[in-house]
C-alpha cells in the first residue's frame, strides 16, 4: 500500500500539480464559549468526534512539568457516568478507535465511530470536559504509565533526548524550554489538588474546539450538541503570559552524551518565528529543498557525492509562539562534525546569495501542492487540521487558503529569509555524542 501510495504522488507530481477539494464546513459557538466546527463527507460511513484544547506543556509551571501531557492519560481514567477502566471497551465495543496527543501548544482527544454512533461519541467527549474523575487511584496509575512510556520512547531510545536537548539549549526564558513529556519527579511531587487546580483551569469549553467530521446529518449533530456540550458551566478566562526571548547574537555551543548511541550527531539548530507567519512557511519550503529527498542539496551532497555523512537533514520545528529550524547530520568515516558544519553552511551561503533555479522551484511547488492534497485526504486528518487552524491560528478557513500562501512564495523572498535566520551569530551547535562508555571503537 506504501508503495502504491508513492507511486500515486510520483504520477502526480509528473503529471503538473495536484488538486484538493474545497473543504466545506459550518462552525459556530455555544454560549459557554465552546466552538464548535462540523464538516460533512458522505464518502465514507465513519464519523470523527474531536476536542481540541488550548492547553499544552508551555502552560506548566517551571517547577510542575509534564501535566499536560499528563492529562491526556488521565482523562482516559473514566468519569462520573463511565467506570474507571470501561472508555476503551465503550469505544472498541461499538467498532471504534480513540487516541489523543500533546504538544506544547494543545491537546487533542479524538474517537472514530461508524457514522451510526455520532450520538455516543459527542456524549462520551462531553462527558470527558463535563463529569472527569480525577482521584489519587487514577493519578497513581497514570503516573506508573506515563513513566514507562519515557523509558521506552525517551530514556531507552537511541537520539531520545535530542529535541528535548536542542529547546532546553534554545529556550531562556519561554516554557518551550522543557520537554513535553516533562519531569517525572515533578509528577511524584505533585499533589491531587494540584492536578484538580490543572483540570479546573484549562478543561473548560471556552479554551476548545469541536469538530465533527464525517458522514453526518447537520441538523441532528447541532440537536445532539446542544444536549450534550451546552449544559457545561464556561470556565474563567485564562490569562497566559508572553515570554519574549532576547535575540541570539553568537553562536552558542552545547554536548549532550547519550548512552544509546554508538555514533554521534551534530545539531545546528536557529530559533524562528510563530508558525503563524509568513516566514515560517518559507522556512518550510526551506527544509524541503535542503533535504526532502535522495535529490535534495544537501543529501546529494555530503551523503551521495562526498559519502561524509550517514545521514543529513533539516526541517522546521513550528510552533504556536516560536519555532526553531534544525539542521543535523550524523559523520562516518573520517567525516567530522566540523566537517558537516561546513558542508551546510556552503549550500545555506548559496541560498542567502543566488535565486534557486527555477526547477528546483517548480519541484517544491509541486511538492507542497502534493503535502496540501495529502495532508485531508481523510477525514482524520481533516478533523485535526479544523481544529488546530481555529483553535493555533485564529483562522478556520486556512484549511483551503494556507496553499495560496505557499504558492505565492516567491524565489527571491527564499533566499532573503535564508539571510535573515540562519546565520552562525543566530545559532546553537549541539554536540550529540554517545556516552563515553558507548564511543564506537575505531
Amino acid at each position: 500500500m506504501k508503495k502504491s501510495l508513492i507511486a500515486l504522488s510520483s504520477l502526480l507530481m509528473l503529471g503538473g500539480t495536484a488538486h484538493a477539494q474545497k473543504v466545506a464546513f459550518e462552525e459556530y459557538d455555544l454560549d459557554n464559549g465552546m466552538h464548535v466546527i462540523l464538516h460533512n463527507d458522505p464518502s465514507a460511513p465513519v464519523v470523527i468526534t474531536s476536542v481540541m484544547y488550548h492547553v499544552g506543556s508551555k502552560d506548566e509551571k517551571p517547577d510542575r512539568t509534564g501535566f499536560a501531557h499528563f492529562f491526556e492519560h488521565l482523562l482516559f481514567e473514566g468519569t462520573q457516568n463511565i467506570k474507571r477502566g470501561e472508555w476503551f471497551k465503550i469505544v472498541t465495543g461499538n467498532g471504534g478507535t480513540n487516541n489523543a496527543n500533546t504538544s506544547d501548544d494543545r491537546t487533542y482527544y479524538f474517537e472514530v465511530f461508524p457514522s451510526n454512533n455520532l450520538e455516543l461519541g459527542l456524549w462520551m467527549e462531553s462527558e470527558r470536559l463535563m463529569h472527569p474523575v480525577i482521584n489519587q487511584i487514577g493519578v497513581d496509575t497514570q503516573n506508573e504509565v506515563v513513566k514507562e512510556e519515557k523509558r521506552l520512547r525517551v530514556d531507552n531510545q537511541p537520539y531520545g533526548q535530542l529535541i528535548a536537548e536542542v529547546k532546553r539549549n534554545m529556550f531562556f526564558k519561554h516554557p518551550y524550554r522543557w520537554a513535553t513529556i516533562g519531569s517525572m519527579e515533578h509528577l511524584d511531587a505533585s499533589t491531587l489538588e494540584e492536578f484538580q487546580a490543572f483540570n479546573k483551569k484549562y478543561y473548560s469549553p471556552n479554551n476548545a474546539v469541536l469538530v465533527v467530521a464525517g458522514q453526518i446529518d447537520i441538523a441532528k449533530a447541532k440537536e445532539w450538541i446542544n444536549k450534550y456540550f451546552a449544559p457545561i458551566p464556561r470556565g474563567e478566562e485564562i490569562k497566559r503570559e508572553q515570554f519574549v526571548e532576547d535575540p541570539i547574537t553568537q553562536e552558542m555551543h552545547a554536548t549532550y552524551e547519550d548512552p544509546n548511541i554508538q555514533k554521534p550527531m551534530v545539531v545546528a539548530s536557529y530559533r524562528t518565528p510563530s508558525m503563524k507567519t509568513r516566514d515560517a512557511r518559507i522556512l518550510d519550503m526551506i527544509s524541503s529543498y535542503l533535504s526532502d529527498g535522495n535529490s535534495s542539496k544537501l543529501y546529494k551532497k555530503i551523503v551521495d557525492d562526498k559519502k561524509m555523512a550517514l545521514q543529513i537533514g533539516a526541517f522546521n520545528y513550528s510552533q504556536e509562539d516560536y519555532g526553531m529550524y534544525i539542521l543535523y547530520g550524523m559523520p562516518q568515516g573520517d567525516a567530522t562534525s566540523q566537517g558537516l558544519i561546513k558542508e551546510i553552511d556552503e549550500e545555506i551561503v548559496k541560498l542567502q546569495t543566488d535565486l534557486i533555479s527555477i526547477p528546483d522551484y517548480q519541484k517544491l511547488q509541486n511538492k507542497f501542492e502534493n503535502n496540501y492534497v495529502n495532508s485531508n485526504s481523510n477525514v482524520e486528518g481533516v478533523a485535526e487540521n479544523l481544529a488546530s487552524y481555529y483553535l493555533l491560528y485564529g483562522d478556520v478557513n486556512l484549511i483551503n487558503t494556507e496553499i495560496e500562501m505557499y504558492r505565492s512564495i516567491t524565489r527571491e523572498e527564499i533566499r532573503d529569509i535564508a539571510k535573515k535566520y540562519l546565520n552562525p551569530n543566530q545559532r546553537l551547535i549541539l554536540d550529540y555524542i554517545p556516552a563515553k562508555d558507548k564511543a564506537e571503537s575505531k
